[in-house]
């Protein structure tokens, strides 16, 4: 088990001890008690870290993407209609992820749903706040930890730079399980995409099969199927593990950005932890709805309160505002 699995595995059994507390949208750590700063000065503190880390590690969950509009996974919202317009009339679902939780007699159906969500995904342009956070990235050291799948990290960054440690929607796996190998995903949904039309079915023959076995594969993600945790699922967090081994010693900025109580264990919680144990390290978060500072680390960090998708926005204009203060001083 590599350095940050074995840190997330940790954090888990503190979730599931106190799973009432994280359930309730609380904490069971004790959170510092310092008034946070106004919003300006917040804004400042922010561009200031990141100008003097050493490097950058970037915790990016899923209300970064919601900042940008991808907030169609858990409501019937605008978005959810605009993209499952013909599923959310015909089946009533309350979001993207109820749709992946419901009963499916019909496969046909089934894959045309999770065709489309793929499909969304896979197809989506680079939202605006992760435009505006690799502004604020130029010129540094950095590598990306997400747990979100809708491979917007891997459409601005290499591969190496970026570990996802819940999976990737461009990828399929065996629903079974039974062989560690993945594949492409992203041509087998486009010819459901385009044979499905303005229906809501895919034709039988379209509908992904695992080249081993023949049993129904599955994207490979972890949330609702048999998440496949093989060779490319340890690859994720050997990318991370090193990176942050690698840079231990030096000055860590941990930036953390849009996790929520379902999933602390995984970005949030192991953060604290490297933040409190690593003498150069800082702490940044930001969360439209929790702020959740540890006591231990209240030196060490600050948690902004806001929109992700305001705050960054506003970082980049400043930092651009003190771009042009500088060039006309010189």
């Amino acid at each position: 088990m590599s350095f940050y699995e074995d840190l997330v595995m940790q954090t888990q059994m503190n979730y599931s001890r106190y799973y009432s507390l994280y359930a309730a949208g609380k904490t069971p750590y004790q959170l510092a008690e310092r008034k946070p700063v106004s919003y300006t000065e917040q804004i400042a503190t922010l561009l200031w870290e990141i100008k003097e880390a050493d490097c950058v590690i970037v915790g990016g969950a899923s209300g970064l993407s919601a900042a940008g509009g991808g907030d169609f996974y858990y409501e019937d919202n605008a978005s959810y209609r605009k993209y499952f317009g013909r599923y959310a009339e015909k089946y009533h679902f309350k979001g993207a992820f109820d749709g992946m939780m419901r009963p499916w007699d019909d496969r046909q159906e089934f894959w045309g749903y999770l065709a489309t969500f793929l499909h969304t995904t896979q197809t989506s342009g680079i939202r605006e706040p992760y435009r505006n956070l690799d502004y604020l990235l130029q010129g540094k050291d950095f590598f990306i930890l997400t747990t979100n799948q809708d491979t917007q990290f891997v459409k601005l960054y290499p591969e190496d730079k970026v570990a996802e440690i819940q999976g990737d929607h461009r990828f399929f796996q065996c629903a079974k399980c039974c062989t560690d190998d993945t594949w492409d995903a992203v041509k087998p949904v486009e010819q459901m995409i385009e044979a499905m039309g303005d229906g809501t079915a895919v034709p039988e023959e379209l509908i992904p099969r695992c080249p081993h076995c023949g049993e129904e594969a599955f994207p490979w993600v972890r949330g609702y199927g048999n998440f496949l945790q093989g060779k490319k699922y340890e690859e994720q967090y050997e990318k991370i593990s090193r990176y942050v081994l690698e840079h231990k010693d030096k000055k860590i900025l941990f930036l953390e950005l849009g996790v929520g109580r379902l999933t602390p264990m995984f970005i949030q919680e192991p953060f604290w932890n490297l933040t409190l144990s690593f003498p150069e390290a800082r702490y940044i978060a930001v969360n439209d709805r929790y702020d959740f500072l540890p006591k231990e680390i209240e030196d060490k960090g600050m948690v902004i309160v806001g929109d992700i998708g305001n705050v960054l926005r506003d970082a980049v204009k400043a930092a651009k505002a003190e771009n042009t203060d500088r060039v006309q001083t010189e």
